[in-house]
């Protein structure tokens, strides 16, 4: 059984709190937070003062992927709004060791994106330190965007290498994820999925929710 993390950038951002209660009382895992800067992608969501409101009613652990450049300015305040899992983008890193650390020096749980233009080879040599590698299954910055099927390819790889360098990473992919895609990334072996409009924009989000923990 997958991970299931909804991506509350696709909730009705007037009723947030209901969406929120929704997930609490779903199958879901997580809560997948997107925050954007209009630099590293070109788009802007969540700040500090939504990640604090949605910590004050989920029950549930914040997975917060970060797509902005400089990560490190602001990881004590993401501990401080209540992030359980804080995700940094390879790109966006210069220094990623340093920034790893930092993450998990906070307490909480360190993540690595790659765009899907991002050689899993880069994560050779950081790999042992992660709890989490995030596979982008769209190009960051947007929900509802279309499935790359490269993805499937690349979550088989970072398996491979999570078990040829004994990490504990989690893989978990973003962008796309349905049914019929999460069935194909599980069987690759993705631990996780984020799914955004596609149990937003259900009739029934609870009942999606469930599916893909049936994946």
């Amino acid at each position: 059984m997958p991970i299931v993390s909804p991506s509350v950038l696709s909730c009705d951002f007037a009723n947030i709190q209901r969406d929120v209660e929704m997930i609490n009382q779903s199958e879901a895992d997580w809560f997948h937070i997107d925050v954007m800067d209009g630099v590293f992608v070109p788009n802007i969501s969540f700040g500090f003062p939504v990640l604090e409101a949605i910590k004050k009613h989920a029950t549930k652990p914040m997975d917060v992927h970060l797509m902005i450049q400089n990560p490190d300015q602001y990881v004590s305040d993401f501990k401080r709004s209540g992030a359980d899992i804080l995700t940094v983008h390879y790109e966006a890193c210069t220094h990623l060791h340093r920034t790893v650390q930092h993450i998990k020096s906070e307490g909480m749980k360190a993540g690595v994106a790659l765009n899907p233009h991002t050689s899993i080879e880069l994560l050779d040599d950081i790999i042992e330190d992660l709890d989490l590698v995030l596979v982008m299954s769209v190009n960051p910055g947007f929900g509802g965007q279309k499935f790359i099927k490269n993805a499937v390819y690349k979550v088989e790889q970072v398996k491979n290498l999570i078990h040829k360098r004994g990490s504990k990473a989690v893989v978990e992919v973003d962008g796309g994820v349905n049914l019929s895609t999460g069935k194909e990334l599980v069987m690759a072996g993705a631990d996780a999925l984020v799914a955004g409009s596609f149990v937003f924009n259900s009739e029934d989000p609870v009942r999606t929710i469930a599916q893909l923990k049936e994946l």
